[in-house]
């Protein structure tokens, strides 16, 4: 079901970059992926919510620019998955520096 989704959102991200794709930062395979993973995730199930704020147009307009995304309601969606996601790698692995017995033989 989540493959179907994917699959959706790809004839319309397409038609949104159009011919001038090329100086696009967000590639396509990275958006269906964060999107493929919050809806794995059960973050896109329900759409019953919306968000309001004022925000500057020139801050929009090139995150859009940026991204290829035409809609503000798939950008802030986007945003928003993107933020949702995020493991925290960097952090988890500078937390955990000096945990490991240094006498422990890893093997290499």
């Amino acid at each position: 079901m989540a493959k179907a989704s994917a699959k959706k959102r790809t004839p319309l991200l397409a038609k949104q970059r159009g011919a001038a794709s090329s100086g696009l930062v967000v590639s396509k395979a990275r958006f269906e992926a964060v999107m493929l993973a919050a809806e794995r995730s059960g973050l896109l199930n329900k759409k019953g919510g919306r968000i309001g704020g004022r925000v500057s147009p020139a801050l929009v307009r090139q995150a859009k620019r940026q991204t290829g995304i035409k809609t503000d309601t798939d950008l802030i969606e986007f945003a928003l998955a993107t933020i949702a996601l995020q493991d925290n790698f960097a952090d988890v692995f500078k937390g955990s520096r000096g945990e490991v017995d240094p006498k422990l033989k890893l093997g290499f």
